[in-house]
């Protein structure tokens, strides 16, 4: 007796292709600072990256607690990594975590932007014409 047919689509290996796991994909939150850190370079630290994050967003508040636990989240996954600078006069003595990309990181975001190709492509072909709006 055959299974139900809802029943057969239950297991993953019932599938003709492989679904990319979304759990390795990055949220468009996550490309916008891993973006900042590649785009930063050695002055990325928190507040540098928070408003260059807001540049970004195109005009849209970003809370600093939004951007630090994003940072935190990626760090966990491997696609950056951070240090302690030397303390500063200028912060009272604090030291600044700076970050940058890891590896796996850079492959990420360059898999987002290939993506992201891909899809501005199949909507211009299919709407015409779309201009890329420039960050301001």
């Amino acid at each position: 007796m055959a299974a139900p047919v809802n029943a057969r689509l239950t297991r993953i290996d019932h599938y003709p292709y492989h679904v990319y796991e979304m759990g390795d994909a990055l949220g468009p939150f996550e490309q916008l600072v891993l973006a900042a850190i590649l785009a930063l370079e050695d002055e990325a630290y928190g507040v540098t990256i928070h408003a260059y994050v807001e540049k970004l967003s195109d005009g849209r508040k970003v809370t600093r607690g939004a951007v630090y636990a994003t940072l935190d989240r990626m760090e966990d996954k491997g696609l950056v990594a951070s240090w302690l600078s030397e303390p500063t006069q200028e912060r009272g003595g604090r030291s600044r975590r700076y970050y940058r990309l890891e590896k796996s990181g850079r492959q990420a975001l360059k898999e987002s932007a290939r993506a992201a190709r891909r899809l501005y492509e199949t909507i211009a072909s299919n709407l015409g014409g779309i201009a890329w709006k420039t960050p301001r």
